[in-house]
């Protein structure tokens, strides 16, 4: 039995349910349980916690971009195999949303208000990609990936070894999105262009630094 084919208006009402529920609702997550549960709550300063809380706010955000572009990349990529691996790609991004998001709010931190900007911006960004092919799209995902690891190690050195609830999510996130980045180039992801890749690390760091105050 042949599975059932979704007409273009089909993908954009899905994408807009999956849109709110990023933003507003909780979004479909895999089986896996929340890597932090495996360990006791310790004792942090009014500032180690502070801080923690705000690098979990610039995940979570960094998670509501990533479903954004996953969607848009989903949503113009021309080969169904392709699709499904953004698919699954995007399922277990939204388990990193919500233990940031969980995580953040344990340590007394809302998330961020420009969430709704980071989410259109990146679907935005993720349809062109996916439209200008699927070596593109999936090199893109991969230099994504790659960036998102160096700010997780980033935020790794910045925060306090007495925060193990916090530093399990984010080690657990490295392994996830190295996994990503080798399936998509093993997909036959292409390598961008310097210039390309050094507008990322740019876009990312204006993210990242707003995030963290707002």
């Amino acid at each position: 039995m042949s599975g059932r084919t979704y007409s273009t208006i089909d993908n954009m009402l899905m994408n807009f349910d999956i849109g709110l529920r990023t933003l507003l609702g909780r979004p479909p997550v895999t089986e896996r349980p929340n890597p932090a549960t495996a360990h006791e709550e310790t004792e942090l300063t009014e500032e180690e916690r502070r801080l923690s809380g705000r690098l979990m706010r610039i995940n979570h955000s960094g998670e509501v971009s990533a479903q954004g572009l996953y969607q848009g990349q989903a949503l113009t990529a021309r080969l169904p195999e392709v699709r499904e691996k953004m698919e699954r790609a995007a399922q277990e991004e939204n388990d990193h949303l919500v233990w940031c998001e969980q995580r953040a709010h344990e340590l007394g931190i809302r998330t961020s208000l420009l969430n709704p900007v980071w989410y259109f911006g990146s679907l935005t960004i993720g349809a062109v990609a996916g439209a200008a092919g699927d070596r593109w799209s999936l090199g893109f995902v991969a230099e994504t990936e790659h960036q998102v690891i160096r700010h997780l190690d980033e935020h790794l050195a910045r925060m306090s070894p007495n925060d193990r609830k916090s530093r399990a999510i984010l080690e657990q996130m490295k392994l996830d999105e190295g996994h990503h980045a080798t399936v998509a180039l093993h997909a036959g992801g292409a390598e961008l262009p310097f210039p390309i890749r050094k507008l990322m690390g740019l876009m990312s760091k204006v993210m990242t630094r707003t995030t963290y105050w707002v």
